[in-house]
């Protein structure tokens, strides 16, 4: 604790400065301004080195870890323009609530908010918000909490992972933590929404994820979510079997082998039935709610003579939220109840039946069945500000349905 209280002294000091500076002169050097922020900032990244530095040696992992989502956790306009809504809420009062699972070394630093806030605002922080330190650091998670809690170590400057023989290094001292090796590491972030407390177990984002066949066989969170692979740890070091850093999931092929299709067509004179048992092969909910908005929809689409849609309907898994006012709302933040539950329960079997008028003038139609995470969803103005910010606009990948498993098969109809 005599480093991280040196630390929070350190800043506590340069604040006093900038008080001080904003007192005793009618207008504020900006300069002189940035520069205190400036150290301030530094002081963090004494304690959570930059990923950058990490990079130096750590080449392979780095460039992995910046193709994922965690690397980009305070970057997103989607980021952005939720905090905004956030802290505009009665819970916003909470300044760092978001920040402690998206920038969670915010939590040795709790007189630093606002520097985690105007950073995100920035739209191209400087910070990191999940990186290399803000895990490696984790010396131990306390699961009494609701929430989770990440103790941290910065006495020692010492990082930890999964490896028996690390090599030595003048950067830092390595140790392994069988803690890097099981779901508890990732439970901080991924189990609940502090924000939506309120909603207690019925918001659950996993569900009953430790009593899934995947978990009783041995399967822990990063068995699906950081694979095996073999590779340098470091650079020139000799390969061995590690942990691949893109964290697949939403993104990447993993979300393939998340769900299984099963089709059944059944002509019966004018209608048609088609019968499709959703077999989900994830041993957590699906989708995970968080953020709110989060659904995954299954469509159905039949095309008959010269391939037109003659018939389309869907079902969406997913959760309705209601605010205090009896409003639906997209932010899990200002829910005060759940009106609707339709999510996909840890390794669950669903059966979905849709009939309809069997497609006339046609010898045979196709089946077309998806499977697709859904575009973001929510307020307009709060969907058209992400769109003004997104390099790609209304084409950023955050507005596109992303597919997770298809079928489709072509339908004689008997004579």
């Amino acid at each position: 604790m005599m480093v991280r209280d040196s630390i929070l002294v350190k800043i506590g000091i340069v604040a006093a400065l900038v008080v001080g500076a904003l007192l005793s002169t009618p207008c504020l050097d900006r300069s002189a301004f940035a520069a205190e922020v400036a150290l301030s900032q530094s002081t963090i990244e004494q304690a959570f080195p930059a990923s950058s530095k990490c990079k130096r040696c750590h080449e392979r992992v780095f460039e992995e870890w910046e193709t994922s989502p965690l690397s980009r956790s305070i970057h997103s306009p989607a980021f952005r323009a939720s905090l905004d809504a956030f802290l505009a809420s009665p819970a916003g009062k909470d300044k760092a609530m978001c920040f402690r699972c998206h920038a969670p070394h915010v939590r040795e630093f709790s007189n630093q908010v606002q520097l985690f806030i105007n950073q995100a605002k920035a739209g191209d922080p400087s910070l990191d918000g999940v990186a290399c330190a803000q895990c490696h650091l984790i010396k131990q998670v306390d699961r009494t909490k609701q929430p989770p809690e990440p103790k941290y170590e910065l006495e020692s400057k010492t990082v930890y992972g999964p490896y028996k023989d690390s090599v030595q290094n003048r950067a830092h001292q390595s140790m392994e933590l069988g803690l890097f090796q099981k779901s508890d590491l990732c439970l901080n972030c991924h189990q609940s929404v502090p924000s939506a407390a309120v909603l207690g177990k019925t918001n659950d984002l996993l569900g009953n994820w430790d009593q899934s066949k995947a978990v009783k066989s041995g399967k822990e969170c990063q068995t699906c979510h950081m694979p095996e692979q073999v590779g340098e740890s470091a650079n020139g070091e000799k390969k061995r079997k590690t942990a691949n850093h893109t964290f697949p999931g939403r993104i990447g092929k993993l979300r393939q082998e998340a769900v299984k299709l099963d089709v059944k067509t059944k002509i019966e004179g004018e209608n048609t039935t088609v019968m499709v048992k959703v077999q989900s092969l994830v041993p957590h909910n699906l989708p995970a709610t968080h953020p709110a908005w989060a659904t995954v929809v299954l469509d159905l689409d039949i095309k008959g003579k010269n391939l037109k849609t003659v018939f389309t309907d869907k079902r969406v898994y997913g959760r309705v939220y209601q605010d205090a006012k009896g409003q639906k709302t997209s932010f899990d933040f200002e829910a005060v109840k759940v009106l609707e539950d339709t999510v996909l329960k840890p390794e669950e079997m669903r059966v979905e039946t849709f009939t309809f008028p069997t497609p006339k003038d046609t010898r045979t139609f196709d089946v077309e069945v998806t499977l697709n995470y859904a575009p973001i969803t929510g307020p307009a103005p709060f969907l058209q500000r992400i769109e003004a910010e997104a390099s790609k606009g209304s084409q950023d990948p955050v507005f596109q349905p992303v597919e997770i498993v298809k079928y489709a098969e072509n339908v004689a109809v008997p004579k």
